[in-house]
């Protein structure tokens, strides 16, 4: 039998009620348990249940059908988080930890610390800025460095506990200036502001730096290490070492990079000696024999009578002139055996003559002394005892070829930049071991 099309309309719209009505009656009013879906219950303490909210009708309980997945997945999420954060700890603690160390130069030999031994950068440029910093990493160790007439007490940023104070004790206006310093600083470790504390020493030429003494640590003081230049018999490699004199920073002595044609150039003169000559003086029987034996003529050599404390930019140029053409450079002793004059000559690859001989004074007679340093470093320097060895130096000069100049050169050059990585990673050894051993 045909049904007619207004009938079956009507039928499917009757059916379409009915499942409606029976799937909202499942959903509101059922008790059963469907399976994966929950009833969450929120109750208000404000609001009773069939209540009016705000003008509406308020629903008391409410189902969330996603709520097994929600917890499974946040459950896998807080799992990742934990895994991740254990993985960053692992690499946190295989990462070699690093410590941070400020040095103050307040003294001209700081920048041979910095430049020279560490290597390190300074900005600005300018050597006569009033203010000049540079950061560098050596070791385990992040170095930031501040000097010039603007670095004053409690004006630099103190940003870290641990200090390396680069001071001058060579005379007693030096001395009073060290001590405001050395006072300022022992205030910060007084406040707890600073832990622990070293000293670079330009130490007096004859030894005599009992003025430091009441600072040290082992003497009740603040001061852990001290860094000190000259043969001192204070220095036992525990808390007070020995350090090089280097070059004549505060005469602005650069930092010489070594190239080929400083290693293998001819160069005119078999010795210079630029400097003053002081009467009664080892440095006059140099000069008479130099003039005695005809070989002033083959060596380049300007004396004065007086001490002059800075150079002119031409002085300073004739200097360094006479150092790259000369195949020797004579180093006779002063006030102490231990010159600028020696490490300024190894910066040119000219090779040191050195007087051998020990000075007035209260330093160290071991020996090793005087030059214990850079003897126990292995030298390639040439000793004296006498000047009057000189005429038989320079004519066994004469005799060596051009070849076995550039190797001696070469070999100078080389043995002046490890002397100086070597120092380079002493301090930062030995301010490692001492600063931070028990961290």
């Amino acid at each position: 039998m045909k049904i007619p099309k207004r009938k079956l309309f009507l039928l499917i719209i009757f059916a379409y009620v009915a499942f409606s009505l029976y799937a909202a009656y499942n959903v509101f009013f059922s008790n059963k348990v469907i399976s994966r879906v929950h009833r969450v219950v929120k109750k208000e303490s404000n609001a009773p249940a069939g209540g009016v909210r705000d003008g509406a009708p308020f629903v008391a309980d409410e189902w969330n059908p996603w709520e097994d997945e929600e917890v499974e997945y946040n459950s896998a999420l807080n799992k990742k988080r934990k895994a991740f954060k254990q993985y960053m700890a692992r690499i946190d603690r295989s990462k070699p930890k690093r410590y941070k160390v400020q040095i103050w130069g307040k003294a001209a030999i700081g920048l041979y610390l910095w430049e020279h031994i560490l290597e390190g950068p300074l900005n600005p440029t300018d050597k006569v800025a009033q203010w000049r910093e540079g950061e560098l990493q050596s070791g385990k160790i992040d170095f930031s460095f501040y000097t010039g007439p603007a670095v004053v007490q409690g004006h630099v940023p103190l940003e870290m506990n641990s200090l390396v104070l680069v001071l001058n004790g060579r005379e007693q206006q030096k001395v009073s200036y060290s001590t405001r310093w050395l006072e300022h600083v022992q205030a910060l470790v007084q406040s707890n502001t600073v832990s622990h504390v070293a000293v670079v020493l330009l130490g007096n030429e004859q030894c005599n730096n009992d003025w430091i003494a009441p600072y040290l640590k082992r003497n009740g003081g603040f001061v852990d290490l001290l860094f000190l230049i000259y043969d001192s018999l204070w220095v036992n490699d525990k808390d007070v070492f020995q350090w090089p004199l280097g070059v004549a920073t505060y005469r602005e002595f650069p930092m010489i990079r070594p190239n080929a044609q400083l290693i293998t150039s001819n160069r005119p003169y078999l010795c210079n000696f630029l400097g003053t000559v002081y009467k009664n003086s080892s440095r006059e029987v140099l000069m008479n024999v130099l003039k005695q034996s005809g070989l002033d003529k083959e060596c380049l050599t300007t004396a004065r009578e007086k001490w002059l404390p800075q150079e002119t930019a031409d002085s300073l140029r004739r200097y360094q002139t006479a150092l790259a053409q000369s195949e020797l450079t004579l180093c006779p002793v002063g006030i102490n055996t231990e010159c600028y004059r020696i490490y300024e000559a190894c910066s040119y690859g000219s090779v040191p003559v050195v007087e051998d001989v020990l000075t007035p004074g209260n330093c160290a007679t071991g020996p090793s002394s005087p030059l214990r340093l850079l003897k126990a470093a292995g030298a390639p320097f040439i000793f004296v005892s006498d000047w009057r060895e000189l005429s038989a130096i320079l004519e066994r000069e004469r005799g060596i070829s051009q070849e076995q100049r550039v190797d001696r050169r070469r070999r100078l050059l080389e043995w002046y930049a490890g002397f100086r990585q070597q120092m380079k990673e002493r301090f930062t050894e030995v301010i490692e071991e001492n600063f931070f051993k028990t961290v």
